[in-house]
């Protein structure tokens, strides 16, 4: 269902978009109404994702006017839709190569919070070299067949569709053969295994599927044309590991089946029971890693603030992180100008990277001894350890930090590329994973 919204001409300039952001707010916001009413208002007006598409959702603007729109719904403490790979990448993916059916079976219940998604990518044998997958789909009359391993699956245990590769051509090259499919997650044939991290939470899972089913009509962007549809995908995570993904809404609503229930609970009484997390609740460790502020406040509460080593540390970590934000913008701008996320995605990747160990080292230099104290015991209510132990992730997920190194110097640099003496040949005739055997 492709929607009619306010055309971005009428709102080319910020005073247009905070105008007619003041008058939605006016006829629609009410704290009273449940979540689930507020949210199908604003997917469609236009106004939960104003960057995307005026057709699907959106209105059609640059970043720039969508931020002049989300400094409003700031204003009010709004509410938005769920954040998460559901929105950061199943949606824009869809939106890119998805068909009209498909925009209009998945966009808007993403959007409202019906339907949460997870990235079935990442194999035990397929990670940085990613092609390498040998999860197989096997056509059987209109559906097909699933068979395989997939790992550091991120919100699987709560996800109710999965963004899933597999490998339906094993006589092509590795690259070519790879189809992208929307898979039913709540199914007999799938089953999700959490995995505990350093930190004690389990955030990640691998998931085992045996005779999965999915539909041949879920199939997105064409068979054996998943490694195209996969890499705008991971192009869009990059863009939002990297620093891309803060533009949005104060807040977000949860999403997902699992959560039918919550989006019954009013906006207001869902703004208050935020307010409590945050003002009683562990600091998320993530809030530190991209915010110089964060580190400057600790610093002077700890007494450490007129230290000249802790000082020039945060000064750093304040300096790196404004110069991902203007990265950032030119990752946006590629994408406005009808791309799709180019190497300032891996730039940013990097830099994330960068920054997370650095404040790690500076949170631990202002806290000392004490930085290793978990729960209500430790700085920040131990989101400091937390970061700690967390930090070595953004190197590696999404992508390692090595990928993104050779990805800048192949597109960027103009380097040759590494040579792959497996570019040509089947990937049946592959010895890599179980096929080594």
């Amino acid at each position: 269902m492709a929607i009619e919204t306010t055309t971005a001409e009428q709102l080319d300039t910020p005073s247009q978009v905070r105008s007619a952001v003041k008058a939605f707010i006016d006829e629609h916001w009410d704290p009273s109404v449940s979540l689930k009413d507020w949210l199908g208002k604003l997917a469609d007006s236009g106004w939960a994702v104003p960057q995307w598409p005026a057709q699907w959702y959106g209105k059609g603007l640059t970043n720039d006017l969508a931020a002049e729109a989300y400094d409003e719904f700031k204003k009010i403490n709004a509410v938005g839709p769920p954040p998460g790979l559901s929105r950061m990448l199943a949606a824009p993916t869809i939106i890119s190569h998805g068909t009209d059916e498909q925009r209009t079976a998945y966009i808007r219940r993403i959007l409202v919070g019906e339907d949460a998604w997870c990235q079935l990518f990442s194999e035990p044998g397929a990670g940085s070299d990613l092609a390498a997958l040998q999860t197989k789909a096997e056509l059987d009359g209109d559906e097909y067949v699933v068979n395989g391993q997939k790992v550091w699956t991120s919100g699987a245990m709560g996800s109710d569709v999965g963004m899933l590769i597999a490998r339906t051509d094993p006589d092509a090259v590795k690259h070519a053969g790879i189809t992208y499919f929307a898979i039913e997650m709540d199914q007999p044939g799938i089953e999700v295994r959490p995995l505990r991290q350093i930190t004690g939470e389990a955030h990640f899972a691998e998931v085992f599927l045996t005779d999965a089913r999915v539909s041949a009509d879920n199939i997105i962007g064409g068979l054996n044309n998943g490694w195209n549809v996969a890499r705008t995908t991971l192009a869009n995570e990059r863009v939002g590991l990297g620093g891309g993904g803060s533009l949005g809404f104060p807040l977000s609503a949860p999403g997902g089946r699992r959560s039918a229930q919550l989006l019954e609970q009013s906006v207001g009484e869902f703004v208050d029971s935020q307010k409590r997390q945050a003002s009683g609740g562990r600091v998320p460790a993530m809030m530190m890693v991209r915010n110089g502020e964060a580190l400057a406040k600790m610093a002077k509460n700890m007494g450490r603030d007129q230290d000249p080593s802790v000082r020039q540390g945060i000064a750093r970590v304040h300096a790196l992180t404004s110069l991902n934000r203007w990265n950032t913008l030119r990752a946006r701008a590629a994408v406005e100008a009808g791309g799709r996320p180019g190497p300032e995605a891996s730039l940013g990747k990097l830099m994330v990277s960068r920054i997370t160990r650095m404040s790690r080292d500076v949170g631990m230099e202002i806290a000392g001894p004490s930085g290793m104290l978990a729960g209500e015991d430790g700085p920040l209510n131990g989101a400091l350890a937390l970061q700690f132990l967390g930090a070595p992730a953004p190197s590696i997920y999404g992508g390692s930090d090595e990928v993104q190194h050779n990805i800048i110097g192949e597109r960027v640099l103009g380097l040759p590329r590494e040579p792959d003496a497996s570019k040509d040949v089947p990937f049946r005739s592959l010895r890599t994973g179980t096929q080594s055997q």
